[in-house]
């Protein structure tokens, strides 16, 4: 389940600067995972804070108004609100690619490629799957770095994960209810504010 929302997320978001790379020389080049997200050539940090602001901006004129800043770690790395762009509608998608694909270029904004999780992310995703395993979950493995998360909504779980009777099933309820707190630490070292303090 999660696999495929995230998949959806990196796919809007280079439906997002796919409007980028459009024809003729004054197309600024398109952020790819080789560059890590860091900050476009010639700008400094304060400059990509102010381009990272304006291309939020225009994505919440353009019909996403929910849309959270994106913030900018140490190191240049870009957390983003992925799941606010995973969630939009493919014509809400094609009119943000429009106006805004250059401004998300601009300031190397790829929503749904978000960087390794943080040390303080891994910790609380460790301590929640090991609460998720003791209450009945055995396939829940414990994230790494490497592992997918959601800003905001932490790892999540993939579907070999989840118990037969999916997250309505009595099992799954039983041990989410037994791991509340520990689940809550997750999502809240996964908020945009808590990655901004990654280093």
């Amino acid at each position: 389940m999660r696999n495929v929302t995230l998949a959806a997320a990196t796919l809007a978001g280079a439906l997002l600067l796919a409007g980028c790379a459009g024809s003729g020389p004054a197309s600024p080049a398109v952020p790819t995972a080789a560059q890590g997200g860091g900050a476009p050539a010639g700008q400094d940090a304060g400059g990509r804070a102010a381009a990272l602001h304006a291309a939020a901006q225009c994505i919440r004129q353009h019909g996403i108004p929910s849309y959270a800043d994106p913030v900018l770690a140490s190191g240049g790395r870009v957390y983003s609100d992925s799941r606010s762009i995973e969630d939009a509608p493919e014509g809400t998608i094609n009119a943000i690619q429009q106006a805004c694909g250059r401004l998300a270029a601009r300031a190397g904004l790829t929503p749904g490629d978000e960087p390794p999780a943080p040390p303080q992310l891994v910790q609380a995703g460790v301590r929640a799957a090991a609460c998720m395993r003791a209450h009945g979950l055995p396939n829940v493995h414990d994230p790494t770095a490497q592992s997918r998360y959601t800003p905001g909504h932490g790892f999540g779980m993939t579907a070999s994960e989840v118990p037969a009777g999916g997250k309505a099933s009595p099992v799954y309820q039983a041990a989410a209810h037994a791991c509340r707190s520990l689940l809550d630490d997750e999502i809240r070292a996964s908020t945009l504010a808590s990655l901004s303090n990654d280093g």
